[in-house]
């Protein structure tokens, strides 16, 4: 095992072994463990109980967190004709075509979000085997694939995460940084925590979620109970 740094060995302290935390707790005591010298990002850590192996059971999906991410979003997207205007009006960084694909496939990924209009797919089809892994591949379901690019790019700036389970049936997702109010964290916790609970598959059965956890950057995690934050999002209703 990992030896563990002093900061890290005192801000665990501050966590109450096998205790569940309600989510203004889990707010308040991660920004007091952040143990790193810059401003570490908060991220949500849920176990479903799904098989992701199981095509019908991939939960995926993205929402705007109303307190934003705390950092600038880099935003490239794919268009032509007027919706290449309509991008750059709405503040994407990067806006091409097949010049841009063929850069990706040199290994240029200077960017957070892609998106792209669905004409243009033929041209990001083949570029999956890069974005794919790194989760940057436009997706209709993640709303990135439309040709609202206008939209999609003041999403994408605003603050809007996609979510998408791995193979151990995790989601691992930031829901902002150590600097955020306690506040704007539970916010933004409570968004993302609804638009997971809506992508349970239909066919999905037994126990949904099965852990729920907080942390920061390189520190400790706080257990959640789930049962509280179904009465949060009943309140929050």
């Amino acid at each position: 095992m990992a030896k563990r740094s002093k900061k890290y060995r005192q801000a665990l302290e501050r966590i109450e072994e096998g205790r569940l935390y309600d989510a203004q707790a889990a707010c308040e005591i991660v920004k007091e463990t952040a143990t790193t010298n810059f401003d570490a990002t908060i991220e949500l850590h849920v176990l479903l109980g799904v098989d992701p192996r199981q095509a019908d059971q991939a939960v995926r999906g993205s929402v705007v967190l109303p307190a934003g991410l705390g950092k600038s979003q880099r935003v490239l997207v794919f268009a032509q004709g007027e919706k290449v205007r309509e991008a750059e009006e709405a503040g994407a960084d990067f806006v091409g075509g097949a010049e841009l694909a063929k850069k990706i496939e040199g290994g240029w990924l200077d960017f957070d979000v892609a998106i792209a209009a669905p004409d243009m797919m033929s041209a990001v089809g083949r570029l999956g085997r890069i974005l794919g892994p790194r989760g940057l591949m436009p997706n209709n379901r993640a709303g990135t694939v439309t040709f609202d690019v206008g939209r999609a790019v003041g999403e994408a700036k605003a603050g809007r995460v996609e979510f998408r389970v791995d193979r151990t049936a995790n989601l691992h997702v930031p829901v902002g940084k150590a600097s955020f109010t306690v506040e704007n964290l539970l916010t933004n916790l409570t968004a993302l925590y609804s638009a997971v609970m809506q992508a349970r598959p239909e066919n999905t059965k037994g126990t949904y979620v099965r852990s729920i956890h907080l942390c920061a950057t390189m520190g400790p995690s706080i257990k959640l109970d789930p049962m509280q934050m179904q009465q949060l999002l009943a309140e929050a209703a």
